[in-house]
């Protein structure tokens, strides 16, 4: 196993007050992501279907039952997924048959019945790799196959922390440079709270901006405190029911081939990271289940499919804390504004160049742990078959932008950039010659990637001194 002496794997070591403040890093970086699915789906439907209070809360108790199936052992939260986003589009866009006089409203029902239906799919694939065992599935994704795809993963979101960032890029670059700055010189706690203080102080200059009468590059208004004003103090989330529609289980259904090849990617990111083997203990299978589940039980009352986020792996990374119990705190978060609606609004206000600069290092870190896959496993890119296969997922990961749109019995399926280059990259190296690695039978090439056959060890848990 290659273990971290730097790393933290148990918070309690640091006390509760920190803990508290490490999960709300945590929710900060997720928070723009998350309620961003339901601006979006808002937008192609016209009205708000699909609401912020579900979405978080569903992001929440999501991310406790996905921790409940995995043992509370894998440090992952789960927030709202974009791949869906197609899906959505297709079905608001669908004007005949039933659909024909069907409301917006219960357009998005029956999404939500097909992402239902998707989420039990997860089930399907657990199954196969429990009986399977997961050595056979992980041989066919070996470190030429999954590093370029967590290298992906990152560099996919490059467009969004650039768009971002450039709404207002002074904010942007006070963000960044805070991040920075305390993550290498912060001292103790300062040290390993850096998105958090990013995020507090660009606020703070965004406030000071505002007041002077400053604004964005477009003119606009840094803030606009409207929803702020009008939002309740306390709100129960409106939840709706799923409706089962067959055109719309076509539609939706079949994302979950992709959605499960990111599932898998973001577990061998954060294995990387952790230094921790949880594609074989907790298992693949049972994370699947539990990202699978929580999928669909969003989904039945009205709330978007949920997956692992890559921005909370990001923090991982930045902070070297990898106690599980800090996400779940992030995972309270979410559950408790989304009954403050008020308190939501303020969070959701901050401005998207404060996101757009968080994310500039959040991203790339992702994208570094992939760099990092390759070169610990030492992967030969002077063999042609290396390049070609990492070539092609690099093309396939981020030429893609739009997905790839294709028609299944009359109805519009779109897969994502990333779920077609992990199909892509897993066939290469199913079928071209010369494999050069094979998992469980190197210990030391599948520890450098988290995902080495030898049981977790213990590490020592206790606080690293900051000098």
């Amino acid at each position: 196993m290659n273990q971290r002496d730097d790393a933290i794997r148990d918070a309690k070591v640091l006390g509760l007050p920190k803990m508290l403040i490490l999960g709300l890093q945590h929710m900060f970086a997720m928070f723009g992501a998350t309620i961003l699915v339901p601006i979006l789906v808002n937008s192609y439907f016209g009205e708000d279907v699909l609401h912020v209070q579900v979405t978080l809360i569903c992001a929440g108790l999501g991310t406790l039952f996905f921790h409940l199936c995995s043992g509370f052992r894998v440090p992952a939260f789960l927030g709202s997924s974009f791949a869906f986003l197609g899906g959505f589009a297709t079905i608001q866009a669908m004007d005949t048959g039933v659909f024909a006089e069907m409301s917006n409203a219960d357009k998005l029902s029956c999404a939500c019945g097909g992402i239902v239906v998707a989420g039990l799919l997860y089930l399907v694939l657990a199954f196969v790799i429990r009986l399977a065992g997961v050595s056979k599935v992980m041989r066919f994704l070996p470190p030429v196959v999954t590093g370029p795809i967590i290298i992906c993963i990152g560099l996919s979101l490059a467009g969004s922390a650039i768009n971002n960032a450039s709404t207002n890029w002074p904010l942007a670059l006070i963000a960044l440079v805070t991040i920075i700055v305390f993550n290498i010189w912060g001292k103790g706690m300062f040290k390993i709270i850096p998105i958090l203080m990013g995020v507090v102080i660009s606020y703070a200059a965004a406030l000071i901006f505002h007041a002077a009468g400053l604004t964005n590059a477009d003119g606009s208004a840094i803030f606009d405190f409207t929803n702020i004003a009008n939002a309740a103090w306390v709100g129960f989330p409106d939840f709706s029911f799923c409706k089962f529609n067959l055109s719309a289980i076509l539609v939706m259904a079949p994302i979950a081939l992709a959605t499960m090849m990111e599932h898998i990617g973001d577990m061998s990111a954060i294995s990387a990271t952790v230094g921790e083997n949880f594609i074989e203990k907790p298992g693949l299978h049972r994370t699947l289940i539990g990202d699978g589940l929580a999928t669909s039980l969003s989904a039945l009352v009205g709330g978007p499919a949920n997956t692992t986020y890559g921005e909370n792996t990001g923090v991982l990374e930045l902070s070297r804390v990898y106690d599980p119990k800090v996400i779940r705190i992030a995972a309270l978060y979410a559950i408790l504004l989304s009954f403050i609606p008020k308190m939501a609004q303020v969070i959701g206000s901050m401005p998207s160049a404060i996101i757009g600069g968080v994310s500039f290092m959040l991203y790339g870190m992702i994208s570094a742990i992939g760099v990092r896959n390759v070169v610990e496993n030492r992967v030969d890119f002077t063999k042609s078959r290396n390049l070609i296969i990492a070539g092609v997922i690099f093309v396939c990961g981020l030429g893609f932008s739009n997905g790839l749109t294709f028609t299944v019995a009359g109805t519009s399926v779109t897969l994502t950039s990333l779920s077609i280059a992990a199909i892509i990259g897993i066939l290469l190296n199913a079928v071209l010659p010369g494999n050069d690695y094979h998992f469980g039978k190197d210990q030391e090439m599948d520890s450098n990637r988290g995902l080495d056959m030898k049981p977790n060890l213990k590490e020592d848990t206790s606080y690293r001194n900051q000098e």
